[in-house]
């Protein structure tokens, strides 16, 4: 990765779009300090310890905690991709929409609009959900906060768009990993601070850090891991030239649904818990809030078993075999031993069942044995395995954009 930066900076154009992604970062990181007026932040800050909030504090690189008009960071852009990403499945016109070049445009379009209207949803709930912090909890100071976080979240999506355009890497998932990276500071000095004040010995501080690094390995074997399944292309004879014949191969990904099942998975459980935070008074919500506990074993085992079902759930979703085979039928292709159609899109089928319990496994493994590593240890850090696969995706995609750039202008300079 090194490599691949330094001979990225070599690049007149490649060096000012990593410039250019750099100053959106510099932005993005400016901006989570820029509070909403009106608003009281200890409370907030006193919400965003844990819990669900804790980790929208996280994905948003503290500007929930601060209360900044980045507060509600892009997650609602996420959202808005995923409902499209799911309709596009369920309504026949979008399918037909997605499978050209302007029908992508009109479903972005749509992403972007979808995207201010959740915004506007979640910030007005946001906003009422607080009426504790607000200094003056008026009907106007309420609709103030509401667009302060509506603006911050469509001027972030804004952004990540520039940076799709003029930058390198994925606009949104960028803005995410730089949130994420900004913690890690803090994380190395709270660990600094354990060994400093005794609360933990230097050997399980070792023994973190090598555990760190071999999820870190284990996430680049996830994120990379495919099954190639070999396809054969049928010559053909097109006036006096012979088309075809050339083979290939199916990339099924190890792990198709990415970082989805943990956050759908971490959503539903924290979720009833969160709620149950919001009324300390009650000793009904304090029960609830104990039993939905991160820490309690049954919930690890609920949590790993959410995973496993949304793997399956979002790659059923994502990874359409029965257009796969239609395709592969349409253009001549065939993967040798099996016949066209049915039978292929079953061999897929099964294939993919089986790699994706692989991933699915193996993906709850990383999701629940940080957490059951941390609790051993009594340790407390606030980068888990979720913002690990975020940002180990990231930045591998990044380095493949960078690689697939520098390898174009080699060809172009051959051909000039």
């Amino acid at each position: 990765m090194i490599e691949v930066m330094r001979n990225a900076l070599k690049l007149p154009d490649l060096r000012k779009k990593l410039i250019f992604t750099l100053l959106m970062i510099v932005v993005f990181r400016v901006g989570t300090h820029v509070p909403v007026p009106g608003i009281d932040l200890a409370v907030i800050q006193q919400f965003a310890a844990g819990g669900l909030l804790g980790f929208f504090d996280v994905i948003s690189g503290g500007a929930f905690k601060n209360f900044s008009v980045f507060a509600m960071s892009i997650t609602p852009y996420v959202n808005a991709s995923i409902i499209l990403q799911l309709l596009t499945v369920v309504i026949p016109a979008l399918e037909k929409m997605n499978k050209d070049a302007d029908g992508r445009k009109k479903i972005g379009s749509y992403t972007r609009y979808l995207t201010v209207v959740l915004a506007f949803v979640q910030a007005i709930g946001i906003s009422i959900g607080f009426s504790s912090a607000y200094t003056s909890y008026t009907v106007p100071n309420v609709l103030l906060v509401s667009l302060s976080l509506t603006a911050g979240t469509a001027f972030l999506m804004w952004m990540g768009e520039m940076i799709n355009d003029k930058g390198i890497g994925n606009g949104i998932s960028i803005l995410i990993f730089a949130g994420i990276v900004s913690r890690l500071p803090d994380g190395l000095h709270t660990l600094y601070e354990y060994v400093r004040t005794g609360t933990t010995n230097v050997f399980v501080l070792a023994l973190v850090l090598i555990c760190a690094v071999l999820m870190v390995g284990a996430v680049v074997c996830l994120n990379e891991g495919q099954r190639r399944v070999p396809v054969q292309y049928a010559k053909r004879v097109v006036g006096r030239k012979v088309l075809g014949g050339q083979s290939t191969h199916i990339p099924l990904r190890v792990n198709q649904a990415g970082v989805i099942p943990i956050i759908f998975a971490m959503t539903i459980l924290m979720f009833p818990g969160t709620i149950a935070a919001w009324f300390p008074t009650s000793s009904g919500a304090a029960s609830i809030a104990g039993f939905f506990d991160s820490n309690r074993l049954w919930y690890q085992i609920v949590y790993a078993l959410l995973i496993v079902f949304f793997t399956f759930f979002y790659s059923a979703i994502t990874l359409n075999v029965i257009q796969i085979s239609d395709d592969l039928k349409k253009y001549g292709g065939f993967i040798p031993g099996l016949r066209p159609g049915r039978p292929t899109s079953d061999y897929l089928s099964k294939i993919s069942s089986r790699i994706t319990l692989a991933g699915a496994v193996f993906l709850a493994l990383i999701a629940t044995v940080p957490t059951l590593l941390l609790r051993l240890t009594g340790l407390q850090l606030s980068v888990g395995s979720t913002s690990l696969l975020i940002v180990v995706g990231v930045v591998l995609d990044t380095v493949k954009q960078m690689e697939s750039q520098m390898m174009m202008h080699n060809y172009q300079g051959f051909l000039k």
